[in-house]
C-alpha cells in the first residue's frame, strides 16, 4: 500500500442531461427535467452569461451547479479532494460549474471566494484549468 498516493480519481456517472443538451434543448427546460445535473446547470449559467444576463445571475445558477456538483461526487466516494479528471466526460459538468462559479465571483469582486474556486479547479484537473481559466 502506498501510504504517499493520493486519492483514486474520481470518475462520475453518466449525465442524462449531456444527451438533451446535446440535441439543443434549451438549458432552462433540461435543469427543470434534471435538477440535480451539473451539466444541466453549466449550461444554464453559461447561457445566462452569454446571453449578457446579470453576473449574480450567472453566480447563482453556478453556485447552484457547484452545491449539486458536490453531492454527486461524495455519492462517488470523492473524500473532499483528489483528482476529478476533465478526460473523463461525465466529470465535465461539474468543473464547468467550478470553474464559472470562478469567474462570477471574481466578476463581483469576491475575491476570497475566485481563489478558492480557481484553486480547487486547479488542483482538481488542470487540464480543465487551463481550457476553462488558463
Amino acid at each position: 500500500m502506498d501510504l504517499l498516493a493520493g486519492p483514486d480519481p474520481v470518475h462520475l456517472p453518466d449525465d442524462a442531461a449531456e444527451v438533451e443538451l446535446a440535441d439543443g434543448a434549451a438549458p432552462a427546460d433540461v435543469v427543470r427535467r434534471h435538477p440535480a445535473s451539473p451539466s444541466a446547470w453549466a449550461a444554464f449559467a453559461a447561457a445566462a452569461r452569454d446571453a449578457g444576463e446579470d453576473v449574480v445571475t450567472v453566480y447563482a445558477y453556478s453556485r447552484v451547479g457547484y452545491h449539486r456538483s458536490l453531492d454527486l461526487l461524495r455519492r462517488s466516494g470523492w473524500k473532499g479532494h483528489g483528482p476529478v479528471p476533465w478526460e473523463h466526460a461525465p466529470n465535465r459538468g461539474f468543473l464547468r460549474c467550478l470553474a464559472l462559479l470562478a469567474e462570477s465571483a471574481r466578476d463581483i469582486d469576491e475575491s476570497d471566494e475566485w481563489q478558492r474556486c480557481s484553486e480547487f479547479l486547479r488542483s482538481s484537473s488542470p487540464t480543465a484549468y487551463d481550457l476553462l481559466l488558463g
